[in-house]
């Protein structure tokens, strides 16, 4: 027998009594920020699917015919209470009814969507309703922007993690150690830069910065109102408070249109930036976006 049959046997062999790796746990998330929290605690004994793709909005998002299909080989979804997820939850459920539904935001201290009439009242609202809507008004879902409450969803990911598989245990509680540290770095970085900002105005197209104001001391603006652009009323209001405040920039984000942003950043001689509270890699981007808040701030 030749040399090279040798090798090719022994390696045969090797193939043969070495044992199968498992496949990755299927876990289907609703949002980005979801998947970098889930991937962290779960690590390489995890595969994520997310359902918005990057540049789609959670509020009006359909997933595509090939997502729902994907399903059928998901072990577990993890929603987060986006809007989209209130019409689509109960499909996605239907197309595997054998994959649990957590919502990992479920039992959070939620407070309304923001508005630029912002009084009083409103900043002491917040603390006491759980659920998608309170007087009438609909309840704010931007709720990873927060490292607080991303602390609380940690253990819930945790915990659904260890339901469906009990023998990731342990990698999956090494995983949620180190995550709430990245978490705790993140916020001890925001704090450093957001120090001296506190009781700040800044404005933003989008109210999706209502619980990071909430754990910083700010007071988050909004052009748009649960979901509907501003007319001309609206938009003088916004742009009298921003004058009256000294704002001198309007952060987007690139799921919605920057037209009226740009309308506003000229008329207070302001500037439009973009912060993107649907960044995948979270850690990095909270820092950068506290980053511009206190320039914008300074």
């Amino acid at each position: 027998m030749t040399p090279l049959k040798i090798l090719a046997g022994m390696f045969a062999l090797i193939l043969l009594t070495t044992p199968a790796q498992a496949e990755p746990l299927s876990v289907t998330v609703s949002i980005a920020p979801l998947k970098y929290f889930t991937e962290s605690i779960g690590g390489d004994r995890i595969s994520v699917e997310v359902m918005v793709q990057p540049g789609a909005s959670p509020a009006t998002y359909e997933p595509k015919p090939r997502q729902m299909v994907a399903l059928s080989a998901a072990r577990l979804y993890l929603a987060i209470g986006v809007p989209f997820e209130r019409t689509w939850l109960p499909r996605i459920q239907s197309a595997n009814p054998d994959m649990p539904v957590v919502n990992v935001a479920s039992g959070l201290d939620l407070m309304p969507m923001a508005t630029h009439r912002h009084d009083a009242d409103h900043e002491k609202s917040h603390g006491h309703t759980h659920g998608d809507a309170h007087d009438g008004r609909i309840m704010d879902p931007h709720v990873w922007n927060s490292p607080a409450m991303v602390r609380q969803m940690a253990q819930a990911i945790l915990t659904a993690l260890t339901h469906v598989d009990p023998e990731g245990q342990a990698i999956y509680q090494k995983g949620y150690t180190d995550f709430l540290a990245t978490v705790q770095n993140v916020d001890t970085q925001i704090k450093g830069l957001l120090g001296t900002a506190k009781g700040g105005h800044f404005l933003t197209y989008h109210p999706s910065w209502g619980y990071f104001a909430r754990d910083y001391g700010l007071i988050q603006v909004p052009v748009e109102m649960e979901g509907k652009n501003p007319g001309p009323k609206e938009l003088a209001a916004v742009i009298n408070l921003a004058t009256e405040e000294s704002i001198t920039a309007i952060f987007v984000q690139p799921q919605f249109s920057a037209k009226s942003a740009r309308i506003i950043a000229e008329a207070i001689h302001g500037q439009v930036v973009e912060a993107d509270p649907l960044a995948e890699e979270w850690a990095d981007n909270m820092v950068m976006i506290a980053r511009q808040f206190s320039e914008a701030l300074r």
